[in-house]
């Protein structure tokens, strides 16, 4: 069914195949009737030219000494010439005073035509300017100036409704003494003839031509095109879901490779556009799928605290108190949980920051006291740089840091806990480290830390009322200061989180 499809797109008129075979044929038929009437002109003036000359050899083959008899003589009908001519020429002799006799009329050669006299005459001029008088037709010397004789003055003339060709040859009695002019004439009909067979000759074989032309050139144009109906299979099958296809890139004609080297460079851009689409969308069911767990366990516990309540706990002082203790704890968690949602769902929409410039080591001197209370046991070392100038917005930087060094705090013992916070200048830019001593990251998780909802130790994280968006809201701030972060750890070697910002 695939050949079918292939063979009538072959023969469709609106086919690349086609168009180009029926446009290459084209342009071979112009060029062969242009050959063709460019050869119809110039064999036309090979063949008046040949005949010409053979006319006027025919005049040359005479003796002089018949002119000269001729010239003197009144009597035209005692003159006897060679016979060389064929029936339908016509021989005539125009003399110096401008008479004009016809010497010879054959039956098929129709009447003789006759130019004005003055045409004549300039004939003779020209020829006897191109004579040397001293010039003498005897012997080799004669035969060596018939040789190098000039073209024969010939002119195409109508007369009695027929074309003529008309021969005009001076002759001499002695060099530098004319005697006349010699005119031979005949019909150009049999001549075009000759060129009409010759031209249909060569339709005939221009016709032959472009039938092997065509023979030849659908075979060869078929495999010409063989590495675009290639490309053509392999666009076929490739779809969304199959984007991994490439096309073949050496084929041996250098548009196709470039064609499909830009189609290979699309491909790989959709497929890395469909794997990110796959993967929002993979994190957006996860994000979905997270958001209402971590909602669906403070209700549910507010739920239960209800109910103990409604089943008579109410009128126990010491159960009402745990209950609405409880159902506090339940709610504020709910609502940082909502915020944090509320703060992602702005960032990643239209983040607005109010960067200014200012020292981010001042900012972390005003919350080292903060800080030290959060840490409470665990070891604080500060490490600060002075002027650490760079553009950024004060209350979400707090922010990060404050997100940052909770999540070391829970992530290390309480009394042998050790954390470093360190502020330095590096790569044109401001780098803030949290280091801690905690039992560290695996590299399984370490490449999740920054996703939502994510958290490595579960237990541990929900004890202290996290929900695994502070890390995610960290990343969203920093990028939005145009910013990098990072982490590096190991397992039992603590973590470190690197915030880069542009000075």
């Amino acid at each position: 069914m695939k050949q079918e499809g292939n063979e009538r797109s072959f023969f469709a008129f609106n086919s690349l195949r086609i168009q180009l075979l029926s446009r290459s044929l084209l342009i071979l038929a112009v060029l062969l009737a242009l050959i063709g009437l460019l050869q119809y002109v110039f064999m036309r003036e090979v063949i008046y030219r040949n005949k010409a000359s053979s006319m006027q050899s025919q005049i040359l083959s005479i003796s002089p000494d018949v002119w000269q008899h001729l010239g003197t003589s009144q009597e035209y009908g005692d003159l006897h010439l060679p016979r060389f001519l064929t029936p339908e020429e016509n021989l005539a002799f125009i003399d110096l005073q401008g008479n004009y006799s016809v010497l010879s009329s054959g039956p098929d050669s129709g009447s003789t035509p006759q130019l004005d006299a003055q045409e004549y005459l300039d004939v003779m001029q020209r020829i006897i300017m191109r004579n040397p008088v001293d010039q003498e037709f005897s012997g080799q010397e004669d035969l060596d100036v018939r040789k190098k004789r000039p073209w024969p003055n010939y002119k195409i003339v109508g007369a009695g409704g027929s074309e003529q060709l008309l021969v005009l040859q001076p002759v001499f009695a002695k060099p530098g003494q004319a005697l006349g002019v010699v005119q031979v004439s005949t019909f150009t009909a049999p001549l075009k003839e000759l060129l009409v067979r010759q031209l249909l000759i060569f339709l005939l074989l221009s016709l032959i031509a472009l039938l092997f032309g065509l023979l030849g050139f659908l075979p060869l144009l078929k495999r010409t095109l063989v590495p675009l109906s290639n490309m053509v299979d392999t666009a076929e099958q490739i779809d969304a879901g199959n984007l991994a296809r490439r096309f073949p890139t050496r084929q041996g004609q250098l548009e196709i490779d470039h064609l499909a080297e830009s189609f290979n460079g699309m491909l790989k851009r959709l497929e890395a556009s469909f794997a990110a689409e796959r993967e929002t969308q993979e994190q957006m069911r996860r994000f979905i799928a997270d958001a209402s767990h971590e909602l669906r366990t403070p209700l549910t516990s507010i739920h239960g605290f209800l109910e103990v309540l409604l089943r008579g706990a109410a009128n126990q002082p010491e159960q009402l108190y745990k209950s609405l203790k409880s159902m506090h704890s339940e709610s504020e968690r709910l609502n940082k949980l909502v915020h944090a949602l509320i703060l992602l769902a702005k960032l990643d929409r239209t983040p607005r920051m109010e960067l200014t410039e200012g020292a981010l080591d001042n900012v972390l001197r005003e919350m080292e006291p903060q800080l030290r209370i959060l840490a409470g046991s665990r070891k604080l070392d500060l490490d600060i740089e002075p002027n650490m100038k760079c553009r950024f917005d004060t209350d979400k930087i707090k922010q990060v840091i404050l997100n940052l060094f909770h999540n070391a705090v829970q992530h290390t013992d309480p009394e042998k806990g050790h954390i470093r916070i360190s502020l330095l200048r590096t790569d044109n830019g401001v780098q803030l480290s949290v280091q801690d001593n905690g039992p560290g990251i695996s590299a399984l998780h370490l490449a999740h830390v920054f996703d939502r909802f994510y958290r490595s130790d579960s237990s541990r994280t929900r004890k202290y009322g996290g929900a695994g968006l502070g890390l995610a809201i960290s990343k969203s701030i920093v990028t939005a200061h145009g910013g990098t972060i990072s982490a590096v750890s190991g397992e039992e070697e603590g973590a470190t989180f690197h915030v880069w910002l542009p000075a």
